[in-house]
């Protein structure tokens, strides 16, 4: 009988025996990180075990995503998982509701659990900022985060209005529990899983939507002036995409479009040249909303979606080889579209 990983110990916790079993058949993971069976829980194998559930979850929000990763099982081809992005919100000054502003409600998360700001990038025609968040001992293999924030004071007063309308309503989901576990983490690089496993549970719903049901007339207002603000109004902290790093973006939406799926017309290209990208456009899904009668009506709007990478070897400021795990401010503003086009 084989030993139970604390990596499938703490997926099978959260999403149950099949989902851990797919979860686990169809990422490429770090042996590193399949090894650990015994004692403390690294912060390592908890981080993984975070990206993982959330790379289940948004396969369960986003159809296509799903087809596609279906289709590589089939052919016995695991999935390298290179990064998740999320949207936040920062207005002017003080916090979201019961949230810290803007990337401050997830770097508290993902700094303890070894993650770094390896790159800041401006994305002015959206009005957002977004860093791209690196493993420290991990950086090739362990996901990383693509964490936008999308200022609220560069906008107009109206727009301004809605936006504290709809998120100044945030709640907190984070309870002792996950500070506790987090201090652990960042002070020892540990935690036992009786601590692990609540702490694990409680920070993947932290990926997702805390403030109040919007008004039809807000959401409205938001979608006006960004489209952007007005997916974080029905979405909220939700994975916005995930990201299959491939050998060949052109060939594989290629073989996408050739099966019918409505992949991105053009490949995004880093100014660098060595990162490359494109999407499925964002799925579909209906949202309930608030009408000025208080009654609740439904609507259909963009939802998540799934994307691809392709990223070159370079050389270093160190003088060695190494993946380029950078971002690119042109490539991201032009990857957001797929929502506002969904």
């Amino acid at each position: 009988m084989t030993t139970e990983t604390h990596l499938s110990r703490l997926i099978r916790l959260i999403a149950g025996d099949k989902a851990a079993e797919d979860i686990l058949a169809t990422l490429q993971i770090d042996r590193m990180f399949l090894l650990e069976s015994a004692g403390f829980v690294s912060r390592g194998v908890f981080a993984m075990a975070l990206n993982a559930l959330l790379f289940h979850d948004l396969l369960g929000r986003v159809p296509t995503g799903a087809a596609y990763v279906a289709d590589r099982r089939r052919q016995r081809e695991r999935i390298t998982f290179d990064h998740g992005a999320l949207r936040t919100i920062r207005f002017g000054s003080g916090a979201t509701g019961k949230l810290p502003p803007g990337v401050e409600s997830f770097s508290r998360i993902l700094e303890p659990l070894g993650y770094h700001v390896a790159g800041v990038y401006p994305l002015e025609k959206l009005r957002m900022t977004g860093r791209g968040f690196a493993h420290r001992e991990f950086p090739e293999t362990m996901p990383q985060f693509f964490v936008s924030e999308l200022h609220v004071d560069r906008f107009s007063e109206t727009f301004q209005a809605a936006a504290h309308r709809v998120f100044g309503t945030s709640r907190d989901p984070l309870t002792a529990t996950s500070h506790a576990a987090l201090a652990e983490f960042a002070e020892q690089g540990r935690c036992e899983m009786k601590l692990a496993a609540p702490a694990l549970r409680e920070i993947v719903t932290a990926f997702g939507r805390w403030h109040d049901t919007p008004t039809v007339a807000d959401y409205k207002l938001l979608l006006t002036e960004s489209a952007e603000a007005a997916w974080i109004a029905t979405e909220g902290a939700a994975f916005n995409h995930a990201t299959d790093r491939v050998a060949d973006v052109a060939m594989t939406a290629c073989g996408q479009r050739s099966l019918g799926r409505p992949v991105k017309e053009s490949i995004e290209i880093s100014a660098a040249g060595s990162v490359r990208q494109t999407a499925f456009k964002a799925d579909p899904v209906r949202r309930t909303f608030r009408a000025d009668d208080g009654s609740n009506v439904e609507m259909i709007v963009p939802g998540s979606f799934y994307e691809f990478i392709s990223r070159d070897v370079v050389t270093g400021k160190d003088g060695k080889r190494h993946l380029d795990l950078r971002f690119d401010s042109a490539n991201a503003q032009g990857i957001f579209k797929m929502t506002a086009a969904g």
